[in-house]
């Protein structure tokens, strides 16, 4: 999977701490913790039809994620979201949006790693681009990384940072094998995620996805389980094999930037009979009435 150039991009106004620029003159300090260090948190949104789903969920995890590493200002969620507004307005977009927010340690008086060098507040950037669900719905092709994901003794995945270098190891293999990602495994060697989605697999009448131990707190993730409990889906979250995965009936991803999209091939096996399966195509049909029915109100 390769995303494409959307010609509709071409002059993208960029929100940098509140001044709003052309994507070719936007641009943060390299002093910022975000160049320094990757020392930043980030949150991926999509815009239908005016509004963001699940905008509260998503300012919740960017919070939480900024108070584990101790920034010292953290913007309110109304001031975030009068610059994702105006960020909007001056791109004149309304739907089929993915918006990129990341909020850094800010800048620092002298290069190093040390937040104590950081004296001037955060740094927030509001990335608006014209994109649509960025995966095929004919189905994914997966490899197993050799890349693992960390625990939370290491770097706990519940922390939605930016330092995405793990991921992008695993992006890197799946590319060298003509796969479109990769599933990454925990230390345990149970599956934890892909290296840019959460995985959900139906064995028989029973929809299976991973703990948390290893993988960060989805908000997709999160919608898919209440429509599951609303809809009295028997739904199960435990350690999942490999194995368990090459022999399921149905696999898919769930991501904001994706939503939801079936799996036909992992590590040259054939998921069930290599087409979509009528769960993953029920709770897509879900997912999209509650993301065109729900969700906060920015632009008319």
């Amino acid at each position: 999977m390769l995303q494409q150039f959307d010609e509709r991009n071409r002059n993208l106004i960029v929100n940098i701490n509140g001044q709003l620029l052309h994507r070719d003159r936007a641009g943060v300090s390299p002093f910022d913790s975000a160049v320094q260090g990757g020392d930043a948190v980030w949150e991926g949104l999509r815009l239908y039809d005016g509004r963001i789903f699940a905008l509260t969920e998503h300012l919740e995890r960017l919070r939480s994620s900024a108070q584990a590493l101790a920034f010292e200002q953290i913007p309110d969620d109304a001031s975030i979201i009068a610059e994702i507004r105006r960020t909007l307005e001056a791109n004149g977009m309304k739907d089929g949006v993915h918006i990129r927010l990341t909020l850094t340690r800010g800048v620092k008086i002298t290069s190093g790693m040390d937040p104590r060098l950081n004296r001037s507040g955060p740094t927030l950037i509001v990335l608006a681009e014209h994109k649509a669900p960025v995966y095929s719905k004919q189905g994914l092709k997966l490899i197993t990384s050799s890349i693992r994901r960390s625990p939370p003794d290491c770097l706990d995945p519940k922390i939605h940072h930016a330092n995405l270098l793990s991921s992008i190891l695993a992006k890197i293999q799946a590319n060298a094998a003509g796969a479109d990602d990769a599933i990454m495994l925990d230390l345990r060697g149970f599956i934890a995620e892909t290296n840019a989605t959460h995985l959900f697999i139906m064995d028989g009448d029973l929809l299976l996805t991973p703990t948390l131990a290893a993988c960060p707190e989805g908000i997709t993730r999160r919608t898919v389980l209440d429509i599951c409990r609303l809809q009295s889906i028997d739904c199960e979250v435990c350690d999942l094999s490999l194995t368990e995965l090459y022999r399921a009936d149905e696999v898919f991803c769930t991501g904001t930037m994706g939503e939801l999209v079936g799996v036909t091939w992992v590590d040259g096996r054939t998921i069930a009979d290599g087409n979509i399966g009528p769960m993953t195509r029920r709770l897509s049909a879900q997912y999209a009435e509650r993301t065109a029915a729900g969700g906060t109100r920015v632009v008319d």
